[in-house]
């Protein structure tokens, strides 16, 4: 099958049925809106949430206390076992080589190693963060870590 062949199976599209084009269309006089009532006139929809007069949900239950979500520090988040597999002996792992090798997203955004993985060979790393084993498996190799 190629792309020029692609169609949805009989049956599965319709043609747009047009309403309010008098009687003899099966959608005129009211235009399948019925009779009367708020829905049936000219401008009479309601919002997203409207309970029919009702007090609505959103505004019934009280809404107080903090969020951090605006505050938060997000960082991009590395493991060692990816540094292993695209870094030499002796390369600096920073945002920069880490957008390069396709690691990170953004260069301008915070990264965090973490230890998940075995690294065997010792690297320096100049980045935001870094994880207690992280660290641990880092040195023990004669790595060296600066924190921006």
């Amino acid at each position: 099958m190629s792309e020029f062949d692609l169609h949805p199976p009989v049956g599965a599209t319709h043609k747009k049925k047009i309403i309010g084009r008098g009687r003899g269309s099966g959608k005129g006089g009211t235009a399948g809106k019925g009779h009367k009532g708020q829905q049936s006139r000219s401008g009479g929809s309601t919002y997203a949430g409207f309970e029919g007069g009702q007090m609505p949900l959103y505004r019934r239950l009280a809404h107080r206390g903090f969020n951090n979500k605006q505050f938060a520090m997000n960082y991009q988040i590395v493991n060692l076992q990816d540094i292993e597999t695209r870094f030499e002996v002796g390369e600096t792992v920073d945002a920069e080589s880490l957008l390069m090798k396709g690691l990170v997203r953004k260069a301008d955004k915070p990264v965090k190693i973490l230890g998940n993985g075995k690294l065997g060979k010792a690297l320096t790393f100049v980045v935001d963060k870094v994880s207690a084993s992280a660290l641990a498996k880092i040195e023990a190799l004669g790595g060296k870590v600066e924190t921006l």
